[in-house]
């Protein structure tokens, strides 16, 4: 059940680039827009659950992980392409086998490791092309987005930590620091509007709480691994509704991509089958 949440959230990640590029703001605006929805999403969410938001140091580490992740990837997809963002973006697996081997000690397994690899490789090829064409400024934002993102996979593991509060705070301060830009917008064509109510609705708060729900029972690893069904469906939806095209090389990368992803957790289940015949 929690690897479907993390894969849910990531098919719901995967529309962020497409509603981006639709919207004719200001990254920076559009990032205040969807997180000032997200917040009445998750906050029902909250309400609903009967989970008060919790605020300590942990918390508030995991919210600016949140925040930045949120901020850089809408800074990132208005600077450079939508393939391009999302393929630095997903350096995030490297980032948390990095992370938890520095910090936690947790050395990652054999299986990881290589599923990780062929991953990025597949993706790599995905986007090559892509890799060409975009902004610096809008790549290094992608990329420091990955490191980010890394930490968001890693809230379950910092101590007194509470990942949906971090979520929670993480997007109200995505959308206050980006409010001043939104009141400056004066584009608000149908579009535009249905285009943010996608994002905050779905893509953010939806999105968010799947990954949530799915971490509690997912290691971090194995959670940013099966992510990688969104940096193929992010620049296929791009390609068909937005016109970016896609050649015979990024598509190979698809199937790449999938087939890691499908064998990681096939082998992945037979692994914890015996624990559970055991236990």
């Amino acid at each position: 059940m929690g690897t479907l949440c993390v894969f849910l959230s990531a098919v719901l990640y995967s529309i962020g680039g497409l509603c981006i590029k639709l919207i004719p703001w200001n990254g920076m605006s559009i990032n205040s827009g969807r997180n000032l929805i997200s917040v009445v999403v998750i906050g029902c969410y909250l309400l609903f659950t009967r989970h008060r938001p919790r605020l300590n140091f942990w918390v508030a580490l995991g919210a600016a992980a949140v925040c930045g992740t949120n901020t850089l990837y809408t800074l990132a997809n208005k600077l450079t392409t939508a393939a391009n963002t999302i393929v630095l973006q997903f350096t995030a697996p490297i980032f948390v086998i990095l992370l938890s081997l520095l910090f936690w000690r947790k050395r990652p397994q054999k299986l990881d490791v290589a599923v990780c690899i062929i991953t990025l490789a597949g993706v790599v090829c995905f986007f090559v092309e892509s890799l060409e064409a975009g902004g610096t400024l809008g790549n290094v934002l992608a990329l420091i987005s990955g490191l980010t993102y890394a930490v968001v996979f890693l809230l379950n593991d910092l101590p007194d930590a509470d990942p949906i509060s971090s979520v929670f705070w993480g997007d109200v301060c995505s959308a206050l620091i980006g409010l001043p830009f939104l009141l400056r917008e004066t584009a608000f064509t149908p579009t535009a509007l249905t285009s943010l109510a996608v994002l905050g609705v779905f893509q953010v708060g939806l999105a968010y709480i799947l990954l949530c729900r799915g971490l509690e029972t997912t290691p971090a690893v194995t959670a940013s691994l099966i992510s990688g069904i969104e940096p193929v469906l992010n620049p296929i939806l791009v390609a068909v509704f937005y016109h970016e095209m896609i050649g015979p090389l990024s598509l190979a990368g698809a199937v790449i991509v999938l087939a890691a992803i499908l064998t990681y957790n096939v082998l992945k289940a037979r692994q914890t089958q015996p624990e559970e015949s055991k236990a």
